[in-house]
């Protein structure tokens, strides 16, 4: 993704929408952990998942999608690729969508290359705060434009050189090579493909919220038809749990930490402190979701798939499915996939729902 001057930054990386990649590993990088997943040909046009991996990061080693110790993120893929035990080097990872411009346009159906390339660079002017040297910049055409068929829609992407650049370094410290550079949003969008198959007609003409809660923030995207119509994110998410654990029974970040994923808490953690999470992270999707009515067309919400880490505390998806009055599911995106023999079943249902942007990731070698 993402050339500088809608040129290649250099031989490592693919553009964001360039199609027919090479075997590759999705690899999500959250504030918490790395994630990874390969995706292997399940024959009869079928998926399968091969390996995957969830590898923890050192505490304030990405903040706010931002990677502040290069060494210990490289550490922690190049570990995580070992346990995965895969000979594939080569990566398709993701830009946090707040580090990446994104703006549709609609320019003249049938200009040359070069035309298009032009006219994107004086719209990429228009819309990005940065001398376009500072920036990577990519585009695709998306189709006719909806109500004037002489012109085309074209998606424009733009980040700071830097922050594809620290990704990019992050694999090489591992070991391994960066090929394709996407958008979390984007990848959450391609895997949610796999899994809207759930729902009734597939899910189609209806409007779907994809939520995913991650350590420190809620991503909000909602679909119809497959097409991004309304976008949020939200400061919130399962460290707020981990503090609350922490002053309640007075632990250190560490011990609150542990003590939320392996258990031993008193019985009274369910009641005290476990359920009001609950009860508040429901009342910060519903209030994304009113931003949503208010800001759009719409009124209503058919289904909300929940992901990230929290996705997986037991009756989350009942609390929010009440608060909120939409049918809530959590994701996975392997429901429908023939996983590989060596995967254990049960501790794949626990990991799946953070594995949504890894997955779309890793799907990017099928892209036909």
């Amino acid at each position: 993704m993402l050339k500088g001057k809608l040129e290649f930054s250099g031989d490592w990386l693919t553009d964001l929408f360039k199609a027919k990649t090479p075997p590759l590993i999705g690899v999500d990088i959250s504030s918490s952990s790395v994630k990874m997943v390969e995706l292997g040909d399940g024959g009869k046009g079928r998926i399968r998942l091969e390996r995957y991996a969830i590898e923890p990061l050192p505490k304030d080693a990405v903040v706010d999608g931002n990677i502040m110790n290069l060494e210990a993120v490289g550490d922690s893929l190049r570990r995580g690729w070992k346990r995965m035990g895969s000979r594939i080097k080569s990566l398709a990872m993701a830009l946090p969508s707040a580090q990446v411009i994104t703006k549709k346009i609609t320019v003249p159906a049938g200009l040359r290359e070069d035309e298009l390339e032009a006219q994107v660079e004086t719209e990429a002017n228009q819309y990005i705060p940065f001398a376009l040297e500072e920036v990577n910049l990519d585009f695709q055409v998306l189709g006719p434009a909806p109500n004037s068929p002489e012109d085309v829609e074209v998606m424009i992407a733009a980040s700071r050189k830097e922050k594809v650049e620290d990704r990019v370094a992050v694999a090489e410290v591992g070991g391994l090579k960066a090929i394709v550079m996407d958008i979390d949003s984007f990848a959450a969008q391609t895997a949610f493909e796999l899994m809207e198959t759930q729902l009734p007609d597939g899910g189609r003409d209806q409007v779907i919220a994809l939520v995913d809660v991650g350590a420190s923030m809620m991503n909000i995207n909602v679909l119809r038809n497959n097409q991004s119509v309304y976008m949020r994110e939200q400061p919130f998410g399962g460290n707020q749990l981990t503090q609350e654990i922490q002053r309640h029974y007075n632990l250190s970040p560490e011990e609150a930490e542990a003590a939320k994923r392996n258990g031993g808490l008193p019985d009274t953690y369910d009641m005290e402190v476990l359920q009001p999470f609950m009860e508040t992270l429901a009342l910060e999707v519903t209030r994304a979701l009113q931003f949503f009515y208010t800001s759009t067309q719409f009124n209503q919400v058919n289904h909300i798939f929940l992901s990230g880490g929290c996705a997986t505390i037991p009756g989350l998806d009942a609390i929010v499915g009440k608060r909120a009055e939409v049918n809530t599911l959590v994701a996975n995106p392997f429901a429908s996939m023939q996983p590989s023999p060596k995967i254990k079943q049960r501790q794949l249902t626990q990991d799946a729902p953070a594995l949504v942007v890894a997955t779309g990731l890793a799907m990017r070698r099928f892209d036909a």
